[in-house]
């Protein structure tokens, strides 16, 4: 899923990543990741809670904790 929202299919990504310094990072891709985190995962990640959110592991975290609560 990230790699598609990010168009980064021939780059490596890892948990620790910030992925608001990937490159392709804007208002878009932002929206276009929390469009895809309710479609896949049937959540809404809050602009509150979002914008504290720096790693691909905190999404990762936060997505789980949403999921299993």
């Amino acid at each position: 899923m990230i790699s598609e929202v990010f168009e980064l299919e021939d780059k490596t990504i890892a948990m620790r990543d910030t992925f608001r310094d990937y490159d392709e990072w804007d208002s878009l891709t932002r929206l276009s990741l929390i469009a895809e985190i309710d479609d896949v995962y049937d959540t809404v990640i809050e602009e509150d809670t979002f914008k504290h959110l720096t790693t691909l592991g905190d999404l990762f975290t936060e997505i789980q904790k949403r999921i299993n609560s």
